[in-house]
């Protein structure tokens, strides 16, 4: 398992979900919710030079939405064009694509089970945040069962 800070993206069309994983890899937990548009990679980019204070981050994981079959439509490549950008904004730091089939539903569905969770407006960024953390999650459960870093790197324009 590489050592280093690894962070997981949501991208929706109105939110970004942001995680952050701990620096041994083995926990992801939730940074923020950064509205989508103007300003929103250089956020994010904020977001790595203020963990890069302290730790090295490894990669951005990236989720890519995908049918259960495995198909992908015009989230995916709405979230291979973001990814794409985000690379060129935050090189060197590598960004990874990852199948994300499920997690905001899955994240909702926690967060509705759990006492005392936010509702409306508040509860959907948080659905972000949470769907980040899973994404990553899945990243690192996987990288660590592997040995291999997962999904697949994203090349920055030329």
């Amino acid at each position: 398992m590489r050592h280093g800070v690894r962070l997981g993206i949501d991208p929706g069309d109105a939110r970004i979900g942001v995680a952050r994983s701990d620096p041994s890899g083995f926990l992801a937990s939730p940074v923020e919710t950064v509205r989508r548009g103007k300003g929103d990679l250089a956020r994010i980019a904020a977001i790595v030079a203020e963990i890069e204070q302290d730790s090295t981050v490894v990669e951005a994981v990236v989720g890519l939405p995908r049918s259960l079959s495995g198909r992908e439509g015009p989230a995916a490549a709405k979230a291979r064009d973001f990814a794409v950008d985000l690379a060129a904004r935050i090189a060197p730091v590598p960004v990874r694509l990852v199948d994300e089939r499920l997690t905001t539903v899955s994240a909702a569905a926690m967060l509705r089970r759990s006492p005392g969770a936010p509702k409306g407006a508040k509860q959907r960024a948080v659905v972000d945040q949470a769907a980040a953390v899973l994404i990553l999650q899945h990243a690192l459960d996987t990288e660590r069962a592997t040995g291999t870093a997962p999904g697949e790197t994203v090349e920055e324009p030329a």
